[in-house]
């Protein structure tokens, strides 16, 4: 018999005992002897029997709703993708009641993901999946939810310490590593290097950003060692007009500059600026297949982008909360993405949506 075709009727028989029996044993339900309990047991050992969890997880009939911790964004950024597969993957479940909800901090201000995590205990989540701000802080959020015995998911940055249910994202140091091995194919005879970023009070946005710097920075010591890596600052929150002043006055003063990488999702801005002042003697590598680096992409003003498979990302995250929560399955702990680069001759190959 096909161990997918097995009945209760079929386990009854074999373990001498009433249908009944044996559904109350196959629910966990009260009212089973222990000498039933174990005719049943073995009979289930025997046949090796396979309960269709799908089928009881839609018996339940419950729902689950899921939050999830993001950092505020604008459009077109790369939590926006984290958000479409998220919302993709619930619809995909739609028939076991999952959902998703979305809260947000300010990465800068500490005081927006304590209250973000305080309204999330306070909704008593299915599941949570969270971007994690300061370790500290991240920790007292994830002590309560294992306290609590919510699951959650870590997404982003990876903080082992923390004992997610599982992480998605990028190996930061080696993306980081792989950037500049690949831009250096190409820029091994330049003697300064741009490199773009984002900060506030001279931090960057996340962790994964600082460990995509150093990484860049481990191999350009021990390979190129010689050549001069020229940090130019956008500030967060700015006007797009005072981003153009800063890049005018940079490629100004530093003119033997052909080569710039940026590890966030904004390498656009300098692709933009390129554009509009008509420079085609400059290469830009960055992150994220977002619509802006896109457009950048098939223009020409950036040359290369390493992906990130954002909406992966989402879908992923509550794919493993539903096989974890609803279906009682084992999940892979660690899920590192692909670290893929794009030009403009395979940009639209990427699969920017992902379905299981």
């Amino acid at each position: 018999m096909a161990k997918e075709n097995i009945r209760i009727k079929d386990i009854a028989e074999r373990a001498g005992v009433s249908v009944g029996t044996v559904d109350r044993v196959l629910h966990n339900r009260p009212n089973v002897s222990k000498k039933a309990l174990e005719k049943v047991n073995k009979a289930l050992e025997e046949m090796d029997y396979k309960p269709n969890m799908y089928a009881s997880a839609l018996a339940y009939n419950k729902s689950y709703t899921f939050y999830c911790l993001l950092p505020k964004h604008e459009s077109e950024a790369y939590w926006e993708e984290i958000e479409e597969g998220a919302l993709s993957a619930c619809e995909h479940r739609r028939d076991f009641g999952i959902s998703v909800e979305f809260i947000y901090y300010k990465r800068f201000d500490p005081k927006t993901f304590e209250k973000a995590t305080t309204d999330c205990l306070r909704l008593n989540p299915s599941g949570v999946i969270v971007v994690p701000s300061t370790l500290e802080l991240t920790r007292q959020f994830t002590d309560q939810l294992h306290e609590r015995q919510i699951p959650f998911i870590l997404l982003d940055s990876y903080m082992p310490d923390l004992r997610p249910l599982s992480f998605y994202g990028q190996d930061s140091f080696q993306s980081g590593y792989f950037a500049a091995r690949m831009l250096m194919l190409i820029a091994s005879k330049e003697k300064e290097i741009m490199l773009m970023k984002q900060m506030r009070d001279g931090n960057v946005a996340s962790k994964q950003q600082e460990n995509r710097e150093t990484g860049f920075r481990h191999y350009m010591r021990d390979h190129f060692p010689d050549i001069k890596i020229t940090e130019v600052n956008l500030p967060l929150d700015e006007k797009p007009e005072n981003y153009e002043k800063i890049l005018e006055e940079f490629f100004k003063k530093h003119p033997q500059v052909h080569h710039c990488i940026t590890f966030n999702s904004k390498a656009h801005l300098v692709g933009d600026f390129l554009l509009h002042s008509n420079r085609r003697d400059i290469q830009i590598m960055g992150y994220d297949m977002v619509p802006k680096n896109e457009v950048c992409v098939r223009e020409g003003s950036i040359s290369f982008l390493i992906a990130q498979h954002a909406f992966r990302q989402g879908y992923s995250c509550i794919e493993s909360l539903f096989e974890a929560i609803v279906l009682k399955k084992k999940v892979n702990p660690v899920n590192y993405m692909p670290i893929e680069l794009l030009t403009r001759e395979n940009v639209d190959f990427y699969r920017r949506t992902f379905k299981g």
